[in-house]
């Protein structure tokens, strides 16, 4: 029996399907079968059930599987154990970051932090909340950065609170405003994120709703990117919500939209680094998040956490 052989299983297990699950761990798919099969004649047992598509892990090989898990994880441990060296840090560090986060974030950290930890690898996987939370309970992430609450048990430590603030078009009624209150702001008259962004529901729970306010214009646009929202206005299309960090490079000179702050009680978000082991990469969770506060603007650091948004 292998920590290899346990990570096949776990895989099949998870994919429920031999060529998915050797697609995704890069081998073949006779490969992974045999040895499968070579750990089940080992332990005398069948662990999946072949006839069931798709397949389905048996009663007995549902308890191996878990316990294979449970090893697994303390193989990581160990290896993290190993990585902490009196030289500094070193092996792979995966990071899940949402997308409302990682292009303006990570380009302030990642210099400072490979300057000082040259030997540790760091894998960056951006994607919804949901994924990343999945992700973390597979033991497939070290850590999480997300912009809303969990909801479940795992390890947290808030980085910073982000305000939000208005992006409007030239033409916008609220642009000659001298700051935007919450009371300003209307669904229907908002670009907005695809569901499943966590930055998009934090925005409708800011928002009145009024069904007899619709855009002026005959557009109907919902996107995954940040950026594309801020084309669609300075192309002269209503207004949007942005985090704070995404306006961080913005020039007046060169775009067509207007930065509009809120009235106080200002709307933030907290962000979040979330893991889900207690000792896992405890060493690198410790040096990303002091780096992490070290990198952030001034306007970001001290603030109390008032008028959250969730």
């Amino acid at each position: 029996m292998t920590l290899t052989q346990l990570s096949y299983i776990v895989a099949v297990d998870k994919y429920r399907h031999f060529a998915t699950a050797a697609q995704h761990i890069y081998i073949t798919q006779p490969t992974l079968s045999m040895q499968i099969q070579k750990l089940e004649e080992e332990l005398g047992v069948i662990l999946f059930d072949r006839s069931k598509t798709p397949v389905v892990p048996t009663e007995k090989g549902i308890r191996i599987i878990e316990e294979a898990k449970a090893i697994l994880s303390g193989a990581r441990h160990i290896e993290d154990l190993a990585s902490h060296t009196e030289k500094g840090l070193r092996g792979s560090f995966k990071i899940g970051i949402i997308p409302t986060v990682a292009p303006y974030l990570v380009p302030l950290f990642l210099k400072p932090f490979m300057d000082r930890h040259p030997e540790v690898e760091l894998v960056f996987h951006e994607a919804l909340t949901a994924d990343i939370l999945t992700a973390l309970n597979e033991d497939e992430l070290d850590i999480g950065i997300i912009g809303s609450s969990s909801g479940q048990q795992f390890f947290e430590q808030t980085l910073f609170l982000e305000p939000f603030q208005g992006y409007v078009s030239v033409s916008h009624p609220l642009a000659i405003k001298e700051k935007l209150r919450i009371e300003d702001l209307y669904a229907e008259e908002l670009w907005l994120l695809n569901e499943g962004h966590c930055f998009r529901d934090q925005a409708l729970k800011l928002c009145k709703k009024d069904t007899q306010r619709f855009k002026s214009n005959s557009i109907q646009f919902e996107s995954g990117n940040l950026e594309t929202l801020k084309k669609l206005v300075e192309q002269d299309f209503g207004m949007t919500l942005l985090p704070y960090l995404s306006l961080q490079s913005y020039h007046p000179q060169c775009a067509n939209g207007v930065i509009k702050t809120f009235e106080e009680p200002v709307p933030r978000r907290k962000i979040r680094l979330i893991h889900a082991r207690a000792y896992l990469k405890e060493h690198h969770i410790r040096a990303l998040y002091e780096c992490i506060q070290e990198c952030l603007p001034e306007e970001l650091k001290g603030i109390e956490e008032e008028n959250l948004v969730h």
